[in-house]
């Protein structure tokens, strides 16, 4: 018998939190506003499942190409191509650049 192939196989400790991180998040994450050409890091939050991106994406660098309603779409590149997601900014986190 074969293993499931769901949309969020092999997520185990991808999706886990900290003891002191469970729960909803912050409301300052929910509220944060990112510009268009700001690069930001895509981070799942299994707390919020609403438009969460792909597993594939999780820790990758993105860049925001426009708002679209509540959700961003964010331009990531992924091998030779670049794909772009749409997803909330719960699951995203601004770049630095260290």
């Amino acid at each position: 018998m074969r293993g499931s192939k769901g949309y969020y196989t092999g997520t185990r400790s991808l999706l886990k939190k900290a003891t002191r991180d469970k729960g909803k998040p912050h409301i300052g994450k929910i509220l944060e506003d990112y510009a268009p050409g700001s690069q930001v890091i895509i981070k799942m939050d299994s707390s919020t499942q609403k438009s969460m991106p792909h597993k594939r994406f999780h820790g990758k660098i993105g860049v925001v190409v426009e708002k679209r309603g509540r959700g961003y779409v964010v331009s990531v590149p992924q091998g030779n191509a670049i794909k772009e997601i749409i997803t909330r900014s719960e699951h995203l986190e601004p770049y630095t650049g260290k």
